[in-house]
Parts: C-alpha cells; sequence; structure tokens
C-alpha cells in the first residue's frame, strides 16, 4: 500500500523527519518518534568515541598501521570517491602521517567536478592513486540489468565492485587495513527496504543472468569464498575512523575546501552522475523513496541540523526542470535508450531482492558455526600460549 502525505494513515516522526512513506518498518511509540531515532541514539552511544577516549582510540590505529606497514610500500589502502567523507578520510590519513594507496572506481559516471576534487586531493596530498577503470560495455550491462529487474538498490552494481577492488588491492599490497568514510553521525539512518547487501554477489549474478546480455569477464567481484578468505584468512577489514572524531559535515567541507581545493556537489553521492538521477529522479518516481530524509534525519540526530531546518530542505525540488530534462537525456543516451524504453523500464512492477538467488542463507550458516566454535578455538590458544 502506498502512503502520501495527503493519506489519513500518513505519520511523521515528532523529532526526525523519516515517514511511512514506502518504508514498511518505520514504528512510531505513542510519542510518535520513530525508531530509527532511537537506533541512532543506540549506534551513537555504541559506536562513537568522543574526546580523550576518540583520541586514544584513533591513536593507538594510527600506531599500530604504521608498525604493520614497516618496510612496505604503503601501510594502508583509502577508498577516494571525490565525496565529502572519503575526501576527509584522504586529509586525516594525512595529518596523521599515514602513507595509503589512494584507490578510485571509474565506472563510466564520473562527473567532471569528481574528477578535479580527485586529482586535487591527490595532488596536494601527495598520494598515490589507482584509479580502476571498468569494461563500459560489462558495466552498463549490469545497471540494465537491474533497471529491468526493477529492484530497489541499483547502486549494488557500482558498490560491489569497489569492495571487491579494496580487497584485491589490500591483499596484493600486504595490508590489512582498508580506511573507510563511512560513519553513524552522517549516514546512519537508512531503512533497511531501500537498499540491499553490496557483498551479495549471487543475487548480482543471478539478476544479471536473468536480464543481461554480455558475459561477464572482467567485472571485479567478491562471492562468499572469497568473503571468507580475505576477512577470516586475511583478515582485511574496513576501519571507519570518521567514528573517532567530532565530525560535523559542514565544518568538513570548510577544511576540505581550504586545504584541498575541494567543490561541492550540491547532494551527498552526486559526484556521480548516475547517481545523482538515480537518488534524484528514480527512487521518487517509481519507488517513492527520497533519500534526503534518512540522509537529514542522521544530522538531526547528531546535532547538526535542526527538525525545521530539515523541512525546509525537503520542501526544494530534487530537480530543477531543465537540469532534470538535460541528465535525463545524458542518462539514456549512455545506456542507450530512447524515451520509450526508458519509460516501460519506470513503469515495470517492483520487484525484491528476495525474489533472486541469495548467498545471505550461506552467510548465516557461517556466521552461526564462528559463533558456536569461538570457545573452542578460545581455548585452543589459551592451551598453546598464542
Amino acid at each position: 500500500m502506498i502512503v502520501d502525505k495527503n493519506d489519513p494513515n500518513y505519520r511523521q516522526c515528532a523529532l526526525t523527519v523519516m515517514d511511512n512513506i514506502a518504508d514498511p518498518d518505520v514504528r512510531f511509540d505513542e510519542r510518535g518518534v520513530c525508531n530509527y531515532y532511537y537506533e541512532y541514539q543506540d549506534a551513537a552511544r555504541k559506536g562513537v568515541l568522543m574526546g580523550d577516549e576518540g583520541r586514544g582510540k584513533l591513536g593507538e590505529l594510527v600506531h599500530r598501521i604504521k608498525m604493520d606497514g614497516k618496510g612496505k610500500r604503503y601501510d594502508c589502502l583509502i577508498g577516494l570517491s571525490g565525496g565529502v567523507d572519503s575526501t576527509y578520510v584522504a586529509y586525516l590519513v594525512k595529518q596523521h602521517g599515514l602513507r595509503p594507496l589512494a584507490v578510485h572506481l571509474d565506472n563510466g559516471w564520473d562527473s567532471e567536478l569528481a574528477v578535479k576534487n580527485i586529482e586535487n586531493i591527490i595532488t596536494r596530498c601527495g598520494f598515490d592513486l589507482v584509479s580502476l577503470v571498468v569494461d563500459w560495455e560489462e558495466f552498463r550491462d549490469i545497471q540494465l540489468a537491474y533497471l529491468y529487474a526493477s529492484v530497489v538498490d541499483i547502486e549494488v552494481v557500482s558498490d560491489h565492485a569497489i569492495f571487491a577492488s579494496m580487497y584485491k588491492l589490500a591483499k596484493e599490497h600486504g595490508t590489512g587495513y582498508i580506511i573507510s568514510g563511512t560513519n553513524i553521525v552522517t549516514e546512519y539512518i537508512m531503512p533497511p527496504s531501500w537498499l540491499y547487501d553490496k557483498m551479495d554477489w549471487s543475487n548480482l549474478k543471478d539478476i544479471h543472468s536473468k536480464y543481461g546480455k554480455v558475459k561477464l569477464k572482467t567485472y571485479p567481484y567478491f562471492d562468499f569464498k572469497k568473503a571468507v578468505y580475505y576477512n577470516n584468512v586475511l583478515r582485511l577489514n574496513p576501519v571507519s575512523i570518521l567514528n573517532y572524531i567530532p565530525y560535523n559535515k559542514k565544518a568538513v567541507k570548510d577544511i576540505i575546501q581550504k586545504e584541498l581545493g575541494w567543490r561541492d556537489y550540491g547532494g551527498k553521492h552526486y559526484e556521480s552522475q548516475f547517481t545523482k538521477f538515480y537518488q534524484a529522479y528514480i527512487l521518487p518516481e517509481k519507488f517513492h523513496i527520497d533519500k534526503r530524509k534518512a540522509h537529514l534525519s542522521t544530522l538531526i540526530c547528531s546535532n547538526q541540523m535542526t527538525r525545521e531546518e530539515a523541512l525546509t530542505e525537503l520542501d526544494k525540488p530534487l530537480y530543477e526542470p531543465a537540469q532534470l530534462q538535460s541528465d535525463k537525456e545524458y542518462v539514456m543516451k549512455k545506456f542507450g535508450l530512447n524515451n520509450i524504453e526508458f519509460d516501460k523500464i519506470m513503469h515495470l512492477p517492483v520487484k525484491r531482492h528476495s525474489d533472486f538467488k541469495s548467498d545471505r542463507k550461506l552467510k548465516a550458516r557461517y556466521m552461526d558455526m564462528l559463533i558456536r566454535t569461538e570457545p573452542i578455538r578460545r581455548s585452543i590458544k589459551k592451551l598453546i600460549g598464542r
């Protein structure tokens, strides 16, 4: 059932701007406060380290990375999209004297501003950059398959390739540290039904096998066996250092503009031309999802924005008409679609990712096995003195 603002069943959180439009998982208590508010507070209490605790934790991490990286060309990896979070990670890594390899995935959708931002970051920080250019015909075919599959999270296609590439490079360069820009205070809130597991290779492969036309030969992938090997044998795991420091989005933008020559895109993840069109047009038009609600609600919860300011922001159009027309024509041309074909895609019945194959059950069984055998492993380590 689709609820809109004129529906008598419409509800919006009393403290954030989350509502029950296109969100089957939102719940409200007797005060009208939604579950996401309480979930954020719990996550921030457990995961955001402030003051001396955060500085101490970050200092220990930096020391460990430097020690483990002795004799190696790089002591860590950082992903670099040109967005706020990844740019600030680059700035912090430089400030702490680390020696990262910066990694960028060029999927054919980078805006000119994103390219310029990345150039400025690399030049001013003095980092080495690996720009991984994916095969456009393969990548385009997977994205089209997702569009025809009519599932919500087409960004899986980019994110999966990024993660797979980062883990592979970490293995090649012998570092267990992948420093990530993910953080709680600016991006924690996101309804589960608005996205999907980025690492579910079985799901991606099944969607492509049903709707794709091009054989995948070079697309970077990360299956269950690789996940086990990288995470539990090589111990490669992302580290979210932005949770160890005071992270205020507005203040950070001022810093990276001054220090790194960074320029704003005007929206979260809008450094990608496709992501901008997906978030500002495809999601709201087809799935009735406005991701700004989640992004703004997180900023409200972290006291970086008032609810009134967020409501004002939501009143602004996602697209100016002229810009929408220009971006739509560009996206359709890149995909090789005409208006009739694109309209057909936009009117296809929505499907769930769970309508396709998945490795989630396999991962769940594996995690259950790890939990059950952990006491045994600890006993063995204690017995042999390790």
